[in-house]
This record gives structure tokens, C-alpha cells and sequence, in this order.
């Protein structure tokens, strides 16, 4: 009988989330969100950091999965997004990995949302569990690329000027609330 060295690998569950209007506070031009263009309107909503910690305590790897268009269109400097992401790992320690799309959104592309090329890349680099695992977003986008990847999806509803395409999971009107139905299904 002889001895193996198969390495086995736990999939861990995550909640990936979308920073803005989720994490942090949107800017609203006629009833639609914008991400903040100076590191000075940066501000995260209240509650994110204990329920981001409530999370990270229930077992979850926490993930943010952003599209950063404005960045593709020439419109604003990647260092300022870059010190935005450094603002936010800084306020939320409890946060495993940023991913990004610096794509204009002229065209579809993997990696920018509806598409769950960030999620699906984050899930072979930290082997996650999408079966167990969640998407947390304030736009159609989100909840597109959580169903796309195969993960719950839980909506945080301000009331946009926009339409969803496909059914959340979940609606919620904070993202404490999210939190609290994310922990509330890991329980049951």
C-alpha cells in the first residue's frame, strides 16, 4: 500500500461585491449612479465595515468586482482609482482581493460586468465555491454577472432609472440588509 501526496483543495464560499453605490457612495446625475471621480468624494455608506467584518467572521471570502469605465474612455486617471482601492483596504481590512475593468464599455469584453469574467477569475485564483458564494450590487450589471456566475445575487434597490434584466435573489434597500441576508442563509 502506498502512501499519496494528492494535494487536496477546499473551495472556499465568497460574497463579491460591487463598490459603487454598494460600498461606497454614488453619485446621482439624472437618476443615475456614477462612481466618484476625487479620492475627497470617496466615502464609504455606514455599516460597511462591521457587516464586511460579519461576513469575513461567517467564513466568506470578500471580494469587490468593479467596473471602472470612466478609466477606458480617458475620462479619469487609473491612479486615482488606484488610491481609491487603496482608501478602501485600508477601511475595510476584512477585503481578500480588488478586481477591476478599466473597460470603456464600447464593446463587451470577459471581464466587465454583466460578464463574470472577474468572478470567474477570482474563483480559480482563490479557489471559491460559486456555488456557495454571492454577488452584492446596486445596478442590472450585478445582478446579470452574479447569475452569469452561477452565485446568488442580492440587490441593493435606490430606485435608478434603470431596468433590471434578470431576478435577484434578493432585494434589499442597504447593504447592511444584505449582509444580514447573506448571514441569515448561511445559518438556515
Amino acid at each position: 500500500m502506498g502512501i499519496s501526496s494528492t494535494k487536496i483543495t477546499v473551495l472556499k464560499p465568497a460574497v463579491f461585491l460591487d463598490r459603487d453605490g454598494t460600498l461606497n457612495v454614488q453619485v446621482i446625475r439624472d437618476g443615475k449612479p456614477y462612481a466618484p471621480r476625487e479620492l475627497k468624494d470617496f466615502k464609504l455608506f455606514p455599516d460597511v465595515v462591521e457587516s464586511c467584518a460579519a461576513l469575513k467572521k461567517a467564513g466568506y471570502l470578500l471580494i469587490v468586482a468593479t467596473n471602472q469605465p470612466d478609466v477606458g474612455r480617458g475620462d479619469m486617471p487609473k491612479a486615482t482609482v488606484e488610491a481609491m482601492h487603496a482608501e478602501l483596504l485600508r477601511l475595510i481590512p476584512s477585503l481578500d482581493l480588488i478586481e477591476v475593468s478599466y473597460d470603456s464599455g464600447k464593446e463587451p469584453t470577459p471581464r466587465r460586468k454583466p460578464e463574470p469574467g472577474m468572478l470567474l477569475d477570482a474563483a480559480k485564483t482563490l479557489n471559491i465555491d460559486l456555488s456557495r458564494s454571492w454577488m452584492v450590487g446596486d445596478r442590472w450589471r450585478d445582478v446579470d454577472c452574479g447569475k452569469r456566475a452561477g452565485v446568488k445575487t442580492v440587490f441593493i434597490d435606490y430606485a435608478y432609472d434603470e431596468v433590471l434584466q434578470a431576478k435577484p435573489d434578493y432585494t434589499v434597500s442597504n447593504f447592511k440588509a444584505a449582509a444580514e441576508v447573506i448571514l441569515k442563509a448561511t445559518m438556515s
